[in-house]
């Protein structure tokens, strides 16, 4: 059963002028392991977190360092949850995060799918 969906697009350039402009903002929004990506790299996974967030319907429970994008292991993108948020997943009833990320034409996009085998709790 879908639980929630979330889309979310990055305009790359205007992504790397903000972490340009703002420092400290790499280090706020992404777990170490993840910070060493070239700018396309990391709006995408800006993407998909913000794409995690809408999918959960807001983010009240979410540390930004609690969701980290990583690869499975068939090299698909996927994500490591740690803290409240893989606790608050679990509450819900939430077996599965489905993840989708591209970057073209100067836009990073990411689609979450939450499912789980029985309805919420």
């Amino acid at each position: 059963m879908i639980i929630g969906i979330g889309i979310d697009v990055v305009d790359i350039a205007r992504f790397e002028r903000s972490i340009a402009r703002t420092p400290g903002l790499v280090e706020r929004l992404f777990a170490e392991s993840e910070r060493d990506r070239p700018a396309r790299s990391l709006a995408a996974r800006f993407a998909a977190k913000e794409s995690l967030i809408k999918a959960l319907g807001g983010h009240a429970v979410i540390r930004w360092h609690e969701m980290c994008v990583v690869q499975d292991a068939e090299g698909n993108p996927d994500f490591e949850l740690t803290g409240g948020l893989a606790a608050h997943l679990r509450t819900l009833g939430i077996d599965r995060v489905h993840l989708s990320m591209s970057h073209d034409a100067g836009i990073a996009s990411a689609f979450v799918v939450l499912e789980a085998e029985r309805g919420v709790v």
